[in-house]
C-alpha cells in the first residue's frame, strides 16, 4: 500500500484530511497530527526532497525478503529514495553552544511539515516566539487533558490570536478516561500516584500526536527538575516514542531551550512583550493540570509546584519519561515517590533520629490507636525516610521533640512506607509523605495535622490548641 504524495520545495501533502498550517502564509495546508489517510494501493510515490533517517542503536542491513519474480519488476517503474543517515548525537555536541533561535531554526529546516512544536500552555510560548522568529513556517499542539485551569484554556485562545495559527489539540480517549474514573474516583492520584492518570489523559494522546511525526520540539531546560532533567541535550533520538516510520529510533526531539536558564528566559518573554499565563503572575511556574499543580513560595524549586504530595525526583508525568534514569524509574514504588527493594522498603538511611523522639513499631503504634484513656497525649509522624519532604522537616522535629521532653507531650515516628503502606492509608489517615497525627489524651481517635507550614511555632501551636 503506498502513500499518494506530491512534493514541492517547501511543503509535503499527504492525501486526507488538513488542517492550517501554523505560518506566515494561511494558504498552506498540513495533514492532522496523527490522521494520516492511506491512499489506493496503486497509487504512485514521487518524492523530490530528502528525508532525513533516524539510524537505531546496532541497526542491521535491511534484508530483501521479496520474492516477486523479476519479471514483475520490470513492468513497474522502479521506485527509489536517497536516505540521509544522521548522527544526532554528534549534531547535539555541535549545537550544545548555539542559540535556542540556532537550534530552532535546524529543526525547522530539517524536518519542515514533519515536526511541530509540543505548547504546554507555560512558558513554552519562549517556543512559538522562536519559531516565528525563523521565518519558517510551524505547527503547534497541544494536550487538552480536560483538568487544565481556566486561565489556561484562555492562555491557549489568546496565543493562537496573537501569531494567527491553529493549534492541533489532541484529547484522551473518553472511554479510558470514564473508566479510571469510574473504578477509581477523580482523585485517586493523590493517593497512589500521579502516573496512571497522567498515562490515560496525556501520555497517551501525546503518543497518538507524534505517530503522525517525524521529530518534536519541547520546552524542557536542564535547570526545570534537577533530578530528571540535568542532562537534557539539545536533540537527540526520543528514547521512548515512536514517530511516522514506527519502530525505536524513528522519532527525533528537539529541546532548543535545553541550555536557557528560567530567569532568561522570562527576560525574552518580558523583551519580546508575548503574552503569558497569568496564572505566573499568582505564582504558579510549572503549570500543568488544575489539581496536580499549585503556586510556590520564594526560594522554592519550580517543579515543587507539581505533584507536589510526591518526591522530586520523579516529577515526570510520563511524557518526558526517558529522562529518568533507568535504575530510578525500575525503583520507583507504588506512589511513585522513591527507591525501594523487592519489598517496597526504601534504601535510604533513617530520619528522625533523636533520643526524645519514641519509634513506634507496627504492633506499638496499633496499641496506641486502640487506647482511648491514654495517660499522655502523643504526636506521631507517618514517614518515608526517602521522601523530601520528610527530610526537609528532620530538623524542626527533632527539635520540637526535644523541646516537648518532659512536658507531658510524647513525640513520635512510625515509617509507614512499604509494607506498612496500606495499613497507613487504610487505618492512619495517611495521603502523602509526611502526615502528623496528634492522638488526644482522652480520644481513640487521632487528630491531622493540615497545614503544610512544618515549623516548630506551627506544630506547637497546633498541640497546643489540643492538648
Amino acid at each position: 500500500m503506498a502513500f499518494a504524495v506530491t512534493s514541492s520545495s517547501s511543503s509535503t501533502a499527504i492525501s486526507g484530511s488538513s488542517f492550517p498550517r501554523s505560518s506566515a502564509s494561511p494558504d498552506l495546508k498540513v495533514p492532522q497530527i496523527g490522521a494520516v489517510r492511506l491512499a489506493d494501493r496503486h497509487a504512485t510515490v514521487s518524492l523530490s526532497r530528502r528525508r532525513c533517517a533516524v539510524k537505531p542503536v546496532n541497526a542491521e542491513p535491511k534484508r530483501n525478503d521479496s520474492i516477486v519474480p523479476l519479471a514483475a519488476t520490470i513492468a513497474a517503474p522502479e521506485i527509489s529514495e536517497k536516505v540521509e543517515v544522521e548522527d544526532f548525537e554528534q549534531l547535539a555536541k555541535e549545537l550544545d553552544n548555539a542559540s535556542p533561535l540556532e537550534i530552532m531554526d535546524k529543526a525547522l529546516e530539517k524536518f519542515g511539515n514533519d515536526i511541530a512544536i509540543a505548547f504546554s500552555g507555560a512558558e513554552d510560548v519562549t517556543l512559538i516566539e522562536y519559531a516565528k522568529l525563523t521565518g519558517r513556517p510551524f505547527r503547534v499542539f497541544s494536550l487538552d487533558t480536560g483538568r487544565l485551569n481556566p486561565e489556561t484554556y484562555r492562555f491557549f485562545n489568546e496565543v493562537e490570536k496573537h501569531y494567527g495559527i491553529r493549534m492541533e489539540y489532541m484529547f484522551p480517549d473518553a472511554v479510558e478516561v470514564q473508566a479510571l474514573v469510574r473504578s477509581k474516583g477523580l482523585f485517586s492520584f493523590y493517593e497512589d500516584g500521579h502516573q496512571e492518570c497522567c498515562r490515560v489523559r496525556k501520555v497517551r494522546p501525546l503518543r497518538r500526536a507524534l505517530k503522525g511525526l517525524r521529530a518534536w520540539i519541547t520546552g524542557q531546560r536542564k535547570d526545570q527538575s534537577p533530578g530528571t532533567r540535568s542532562e537534557v541535550p539539545v536533540v537527540q533520538v526520543d528514547p521512548v516514542f515512536e514517530g511516522l516510520d514506527g519502530g525505536i529510533g524513528s522519532l527525533v526531539k528537539w529541546n532548543p531551550v535545553a541550555n536557557v536558564d528560567g530567569k532568561d528566559i522570562w527576560n525574552f518573554l518580558r523583551a519580546m512583550n508575548v503574552p503569558v499565563n497569568t496564572l505566573h503572575s499568582q505564582g504558579y511556574v510549572s503549570i500543568g493540570c488544575e489539581p496536580c499543580t499549585r503556586p510556590v513560595l520564594p526560594g522554592q524549586h519550580e517543579r515543587e509546584g507539581r505533584w507536589w504530595w510526591e518526591d522530586a525526583k520523579a516529577k515526570e508525568c510520563g511524557l518526558h519519561k526517558g529522562n529518568l534514569k533507568q535504575d530510578s524509574a525500575a525503583q520507583l514504588n507504588g506512589n511513585g515517590n522513591g527507591a525501594s527493594h523487592a519489598n517496597g522498603t526504601a534504601t535510604q538511611s533513617d530520619i528522625f533520629n533523636s533520643q526524645s523522639l519514641v519509634t513506634l513499631s507496627r504492633t506499638g503504634i496499633e496499641n496506641l490507636a486502640r487506647l482511648e484513656n491514654r495517660k499522655e497525649p502523643w504526636l506521631v509522624v507517618l514517614y518515608a525516610p526517602w521522601c523530601r519532604f520528610c527530610q526537609a522537616m528532620e530538623e524542626s522535629y527533632v527539635e520540637l521533640a526535644e523541646k516537648l521532653a518532659g512536658s507531658g507531650v510524647k513525640v513520635a515516628k512510625f515509617r509507614a512506607d512499604g509494607e506498612q503502606k496500606e495499613y497507613a492509608k487504610t487505618e492512619l489517615q495517611l495521603g502523602s509523605f509526611p502526615t502528623i497525627l496528634f492522638l488526644p489524651k482522652h480520644s481513640s481517635k487521632p487528630i491531622k495535622y493540615a497545614s503544610e507550614k512544618r515549623d516548630v511555632d506551627s506544630l506547637m501551636a497546633f498541640i497546643n490548641a489540643l492538648r
